[in-house]
This record gives structure tokens, C-alpha cells and sequence, in this order.
């Protein structure tokens, strides 16, 4: 797949679209803002994973405090063990060299894209594996919620790419 300007812009856009909503949207229902009038972020989910204030796959589930503990847990020792992998990820990241700024080298950008792929494989089957691992905490009640609202997600589909601006006339004086 060949990155593009366009393409890259429209990533970029998405991304920050989506940490814009997440900070917007992150305060929840009845969060009275920063100014102190409520519980800040980090307040509303001292009750850990689906308890009350919580936000996520697990909330609304009524989890028992000895279920949260234990998911809590789950959560830490995948967290520790997956470390090591976001440590190799930011390393590659770091090393790429700027095609615009140096000579572009196909075999070295090939070789990192797929380092990081192989990477992101191993982050994907771990969180797999540690979604297994807090079913097996969940009631059936609460897996069969869960599964319900996956489904929904699954249906509501990713959002809808962002609309095409307008092509500006071309001019040769100018860089595109």
C-alpha cells in the first residue's frame, strides 16, 4: 500500500477527531467539568473496571468488588507483560528515518513496517488471550450483555471516512 500526502492527512484528521471526542466526551453524564465542582478523571474510575462511574466494555455488568479486583489484576499482569512489546514498538518508531528528509531506502522502511507488524500481531493475540482470561471472571448474565453489546458495535461498523474537501484549481506556481 503506498502512503500518500492525502492519505496521511486524512489519518492524521481521523486521529485527532477521535482524541477531540474523547476528551470532550470523556467526563461522562453528571461530571461537572474541571473546575473542581466534580470527580476528575481519574476519581471516576477509582472503583475499577464496570463499577459505579465506570466506562468501558464492563460497565453497566454490576460487578462484584471481588470481580473488579480480579479483573484489576488481569488488567496489571497483561499491562507488565506486554511492556516490553510497547518498549520495541516505540523503538522502531524512533529509529525510522524521515524519507523527506534523507534518501529513501525501500528495504529498510519494508523491514521495520514488518518488525512493527509482527509486533502489533503479538499485542493483538495478547489482549485476545486476556479477554479470555476475564470471561472466565463474568457471570453468564454479564458474558451474554457483553456479547450483545459487541454485537451492536460490530454492526454499528467503523465510522464513515471524513468528506473529501474540494480540489483547489491548480496553479504552477504552487508546491502540489
Amino acid at each position: 500500500m503506498k502512503l500518500t500526502w492525502k492519505k496521511l492527512s486524512v489519518a492524521a484528521a481521523a486521529g485527532a477527531t477521535l482524541l477531540f471526542a474523547t476528551v470532550v466526551f470523556s467526563q461522562g453524564p453528571g461530571s461537572q467539568g474541571p473546575q473542581g465542582q466534580g470527580p476528575g478523571p481519574r476519581e471516576r474510575f477509582r472503583h475499577g473496571p464496570g463499577g459505579p462511574g465506570g466506562h468501558g466494555p464492563f460497565a453497566d455488568l454490576n460487578l462484584t468488588e471481588t470481580q473488579q479486583a480480579q479483573i484489576q489484576k488481569i488488567n496489571e499482569s497483561y499491562r507488565e507483560s506486554e511492556r516490553s512489546l510497547h518498549e520495541q514498538l516505540r523503538t522502531l518508531h524512533e529509529s525510522q528515518s524521515d524519507p523527506i528528509a534523507g534518501e529513501f531506502n525501500e528495504a529498510s522502511f519494508r523491514s521495520a513496517a514488518e518488525a512493527r507488524a509482527k509486533i502489533q500481531v503479538e499485542l493483538e493475540v495478547s489482549h485476545a488471550r486476556m479477554m479470555s482470561e476475564i470471561a472466565g471472571v463474568l457471570t453468564a448474565e454479564q458474558k451474554a450483555k457483553l456479547a450483545e453489546r459487541h454485537q451492536q458495535m460490530r454492526r454499528m461498523g467503523p465510522p464513515p471516512p471524513p468528506p473529501n474537501p474540494p480540489n483547489p484549481p491548480s496553479e504552477p506556481d504552487q508546491p502540489w
